[in-house]
């Protein structure tokens, strides 16, 4: 038993696929499929069932697959402690982020990062906060940028920066002559929300201490995007709320109808989440030194109340 021939197990299990699971490792079908075979052979057992379309594990296979994931894992480990003694930073580096932070935050930072640490090979992935945490734990992501606090107990949470929330509210709403904000002013039923499944919108449903199970959509809106919040409104469908940092890119007169709230503002924190184990630490540290440093500048609220992403029950 090898530590490849249980990389590419995992692939296998992953892809569901043998000439996919091949590609990814970057190796040439036949011979992931002779290396798996030649595991299975060793271990007298089937760890998957290839009769089926897709390929499917078997019982004792998804047994084998999970302690698979922590030896490779630990092998990943070893690795790992040598970089971080000899100070490498470098290697691929897959980092998540939410939607609604990618756009803005994204273009920020990733320009500083790659040229002061060109030996990174940065992977980018846009996901939801749910399958950040799922791949988190497997291992299939070594980091993500989400809305927190999560208080998941694998997942360690460096906040990187407090971003304030700002109403978005056109001449003809009720609360256009309001100078300042309070979360008393907001009715749910009057704020546009972001489809179902955005942290963001969860925040904003606790900022207006609405359980979520209450919140009735007068017209379902399947949109992640906050330019249809912004141009909803201004067809008189309401308000929104949008996070501070993507109000910074809208023209002159946008920003007319924007109001800020009373301190302490309600705000999000932004964090940089990674698994326990910590592998990759270094180049952890290094993004996140990276990314408060520019963000500092564009951020100077310090008043503010942190609004949880997590879901009313």
């Amino acid at each position: 038993m090898t530590i490849t021939q249980l990389q590419y197990v995992l692939a296998v299990a992953k892809y569901q696929n043998f000439t996919l699971a091949a590609e990814k490792s970057f190796v040439t079908q036949p011979t992931l499929s002779m290396q798996v075979q030649k595991l299975e052979d060793e271990l007298d057992i089937q760890i998957f069932d290839r009769s089926k379309k897709p390929i499917s594990i078997t019982e004792v296979g998804k047994k084998i697959v999970e302690q698979a994931k922590n030896i490779v894992n630990e092998a990943d480990r070893i690795k790992d402690i040598v970089d971080q003694e000899k100070g490498f930073i470098g290697g691929e580096y897959v980092l998540g982020i939410i939607p609604t932070i990618m756009p803005t935050l994204l273009p920020m930072f990733l320009k500083a990062f790659i040229s002061k640490f060109p030996k990174v090979n940065l992977v980018i992935k846009e996901q939801n906060t749910d399958t950040l945490i799922r791949n988190l734990q497997d291992g299939q992501i070594d980091a993500a940028i989400a809305a927190t606090p999560l208080e998941i107990e694998f997942i360690k949470e460096k906040p990187l920066y407090y971003e304030p929330f700002v109403g978005y509210i056109p001449k003809q709403h009720r609360l256009a002559n309001i100078e300042k904000l309070t979360p008393q002013d907001l009715d749910i039923d009057d704020v546009l929300l972001l489809q179902d499944g955005h942290c963001f919108r969860d925040g904003v449903i606790n900022l207006c201490k609405s359980p979520k199970n209450n919140v009735v959509d007068h017209f379902r809106l399947q949109s992640g995007s906050f330019e249809t919040l912004i141009n909803l409104s201004n067809e008189g469908l309401g308000m929104t709320l949008l996070p501070f940092l993507n109000t910074l890119e809208l023209d002159s007169k946008k920003k007319e109808n924007l109001k800020h709230f009373e301190a302490p503002s309600p705000a999000r924190e932004v964090s940089l989440i990674y698994h326990k184990k910590e592998l990759k630490i270094q180049i952890t540290n290094a993004l996140h030194d990276v990314i408060t440093s520019v963000v500092r500048g564009a951020i100077a609220f310090q008043d503010v109340k942190i609004i949880s992403p997590v879901n009313n029950k």
